[in-house]
């Protein structure tokens, strides 16, 4: 799952509602994560104090990790999915 040859894709209103700098961690936080790894990553994005808060998740084999980003300009507010279907990758 989630190999780095799969092409890899988001809908536009991921591109249009979070900044690329959160795309670009999310995917890293999908490759950094231990193998194996289920086809659905789950986040939560949340804003508290000020900083980006990201909750990931997933069920198979469960997985739960919190990220605190102080980097970013534009925190929002979301809950993103990226599926992997054996082919392409997707973030929605």
């Amino acid at each position: 799952m989630f190999e780095s040859s799969k092409k890899r894709y988001l809908t536009r209103g991921v591109n249009d509602t979070i900044p690329f700098e959160i795309q670009l961690f999310l995917w890293e936080a999908v490759d950094n994560m231990p193998a194996p790894k289920d086809y659905l990553q789950v986040f939560n994005l949340s804003v508290e104090n000020g900083l980006q808060v990201i909750h990931h998740t997933s069920e198979q084999p469960e997985f739960d990790m919190t990220y605190i980003l102080t980097t970013v300009s534009n925190s929002v507010e979301s809950k993103i999915y990226i599926i992997d279907d054996g082919e392409q990758c997707t973030m929605l």
